[in-house]
């Protein structure tokens, strides 16, 4: 099978078309002939060296597919050969072929294509597992979403608006802002103009938000903090300007705030498969009905993985960019 392989760690120009063998599934999980594949930033940390796959996972990167499934393991239920599904991986999605375990596979919803289905896994499941489990976002209370144009960000805009929140988001240009607003965003905010401390706090009419979902870090570590009101919760799941920063944490103790954050690819496969029942059960009816799904920015062929990556690094999309392999 053709598969896009990591030559040297480095940048985009090291991933390469190579020839390598089809993967064979293990009893808990499926072999999927791949239609299309997410591009997202963990993949580009890996290309660098930063980020390695877990024991056990496919040094080829990808970790959300759309496709077929052609040959099951022995101890796979619940799905055939030639069904079409979705799912997350642990890698080897930039591939021809991807296992995935069985338990991580979700039907495609009716409303959606192929295409559209690929740029559902990582973001659904991250979103899911960490707005809504992690810190138990409520109808009527109010998040604050940095990155609002990143597939993490689009997805989680839509979500907090399914489920009754209110929604605050960052962006970096006023194009990004209205796409956010477009998508069910309260109030959008263009942190190279505006404060998003006292844009937040003047939203809230000064009681804070309860959660903040950062993906960046950095000095936005202290300035969350600000924006919380009593009992916020603010949850990491990336620090793309770093993951240090000089802190005052007595916000933390005066509005009794918590700090929680997560990486999902090391977790179990019996955890990821719980999120992937909710999501079945509470999402994918939304996503049916039409009031939610993937915004995609661009779809590139698979040997042309590496302009993929540029253009996620550009942070000039707005959405998902996807791989297509089906002919």
């Amino acid at each position: 099978m053709t598969a896009i392989e990591i030559k040297e760690y480095g940048d985009a120009d090291q991933l390469a078309p190579v020839q390598r063998p089809v993967p064979d599934p293990a009893q808990d999980e499926v072999l999927i002939k791949v239609s299309y594949a997410g591009v997202n930033r963990p993949d580009v940390i890996q290309r660098k060296g930063l980020y390695p796959p877990p024991p056990g996972e496919s040094d080829i990167l990808g970790l959300e597919i759309s496709g077929t499934i052609v040959k099951m393991g022995s101890q796979t239920t619940g799905y055939a050969i030639g069904d079409q599904v979705l799912a997350l991986v642990g890698g080897g999605g930039y591939a021809e072929y991807c296992t995935a375990p069985v338990g991580q596979c979700l039907p495609i919803p009716k409303t959606l294509s192929l295409k559209e289905a690929a740029a559902l896994p990582e973001t659904y499941f991250t979103v899911w597992s960490n707005v809504f489990d992690r810190c138990e976002l409520k109808l009527g209370e109010t998040i604050l979403i940095h990155g609002g144009t990143s597939g993490i960000g689009t997805t989680a805009i839509q979500l907090a608006k399914a489920f009754g929140a209110n929604v605050i988001t960052t962006a970096g240009s006023d194009e990004k802002c209205n796409a956010c607003l477009e998508l069910g965003a309260d109030l959008a905010i263009n942190y190279k103009s505006q404060d998003f401390v006292e844009e937040s706090k003047k939203f809230t009419e000064g009681k804070g938000v309860d959660v903040v979902l950062d993906m960046v870090g950095g000095d936005y570590i202290q300035r969350d903090l600000s924006c919380l009101g009593t009992d916020g919760r603010l949850c990491f799941i990336a620090f793309l300007s770093g993951s240090q920063a000089n802190v005052n944490f007595m916000p933390v103790m005066l509005k009794r705030l918590k700090i929680t954050g997560s990486t999902l690819r090391a977790r179990s496969r019996a955890f990821k498969a719980q999120i992937s029942q909710n999501l079945k059960e509470r999402v994918w009816p939304l996503i049916e009905d039409g009031k939610l799904g993937p915004l995609i920015y661009k779809t590139l062929p698979l040997n042309e993985a590496a302009d993929a990556h540029k253009l996620m690094e550009s942070s000039k999309h707005i959405g998902k960019i996807v791989l297509k392999l089906e002919k």
